[in-house]
């Protein structure tokens, strides 16, 4: 995937800049993909990857704030960078969701491409829907219908308010569709085509098996927990997190812990010494990990500690048991048909936290089959061809 930095835009701010980086020349018509984050590179690396059979142009947008190179966003065979991908933004939802959304508007205005495809949960998802919609450019909506119904939770106003803009909305599901039309969303806006991030696990299942990346950390396969927490309510706030840090270490006394941190979270724990509580508790911390290094340890972990909507996801796909620290998650189908277990928002019920003693067995949620990217690809070319004809 070219991504030079061919067009670039930028809007000053009185703390940072954040930039949009579009892969070269945008062709007309083209379909712009915007990325913001891992879980929307892994989403729609196999959207991409498909629609290139259908010869429709497209081209990528990245989302980057101040201070970071720009980076190409998918390596020569297509798998995310996603080290590269973690969000730095620091400051007010607010104030990610206005500098975002004047960059978009450049962006937007100087590309013109036919429709932008969106993902995720973010200010720059939101930004970019909501720019493109008073620009009269279509928005393509993947991964629609995802709720946690807790509107305290800046990510549910972006899921709901970025639905309600699409003008096409692809689902994991038939339940979010159904969540979708309850809102009043129009049956013909919305196609079930299943989740295109477990096409990409599918693709690299066994190129990140045979990495055995848990090796590096000294662990046993099966017998190790792996952790990753971002989300601010968990990272934030110094009590808290002095908590979960706390936990963490009495976990690490009876099992193995691994914590790759995000850059964003190490800046924000760093002042309250939880780095070093966690080390001197054994915990093995590192720095974060590209797709296929911690695919592979998704895999042979015992179990998985997590507030990410994408890892609940994956491990479900995996078969691995997860235990999600939050109070609400919009992944559902994890909690109904996959391996993840809701433990609320109180850290103390990282105590339990317990291996899985049977061998994974993945889920078999429906359309998660790894062709949910075709089936969107599809869709797209027979929309964007009948439009472009027309």
């Amino acid at each position: 995937m070219n991504s030079a930095s061919n067009n670039i835009v930028t809007h000053p701010a009185q703390h940072e800049k954040v930039y949009v980086q579009i892969g070269g020349a945008v062709a007309p018509g083209a379909l712009l993909h915007v990325v913001g984050s891992r879980s929307a590179a892994v989403r729609l690396a196999t959207v991409v990857s498909a629609l290139r059979s259908h010869h429709l142009p497209q081209a990528i947008a990245h989302v980057n704030a101040a201070g970071r190179g720009l980076e190409e966003i998918f390596d020569q065979d297509g798998v995310p960078r996603t080290q590269a991908l973690v969000s730095e933004w620091l400051d007010s939802e607010s104030g990610r969701t206005a500098r975002v959304l004047e960059a978009a508007e450049k962006a937007l205005l100087d590309a013109r491409p036919q429709a932008v495809v969106l993902t995720g949960d973010s200010a720059a998802t939101f930004a970019f829907a909501l720019a493109a919609s008073k620009l009269g450019i279509e928005v393509v909506r993947i991964g629609a219908g995802l709720r946690t119904g807790d509107f305290s939770q800046p990510e549910e106003i972006n899921r709901v308010l970025t639905d309600r803009l699409a003008d096409a909305l692809f689902t994991d599901g038939h339940d979010a569709g159904d969540a979708l039309e309850a809102e009043g969303i129009e049956h013909g806006r919305i196609t079930p085509v299943g989740n295109s991030a477990i096409d990409l696990l599918r693709r690299f299942e066994r190129e990140a098996r045979e990495a055995a990346s848990w090796r590096r950390f000294g662990v046993s396969s099966g017998r190790y927990v792996l952790v990753t927490l971002h989300r601010p309510e968990n990272v934030s706030d110094e009590l808290r997190m002095t908590a979960v840090a706390d936990a963490l270490a009495t976990l690490a006394e009876r099992i193995p812990v691994v914590m790759p941190i995000h850059p964003v979270t190490r800046a924000q724990v760093e002042p309250f010494g939880t780095i070093e509580r966690l080390q001197a508790a054994g915990v093995h911390v590192s720095g974060p990990l590209g797709y296929i290094d911690f695919l592979s340890l998704q895999q042979a972990a015992g179990a998985i500690l997590t507030d990410s909507g994408g890892v609940q996801e994956e491990a479900s796909a995996l078969g691995v048991r997860c235990y999600t620290l939050r109070r609400a998650t919009e992944r559902i189908f994890t909690l109904t048909h996959g391996t993840n277990v809701l433990l609320g928002d109180d850290p103390a019920e990282i105590a339990e936290v317990r291996l899985d003693d049977r061998p994974p067995v993945p889920s078999a949620i429906p359309l998660w089959d790894g062709n949910a990217g075709e089936r969107i690809a599809a869709e797209l070319s027979r929309r964007f061809t009948l439009e472009l004809a027309s």
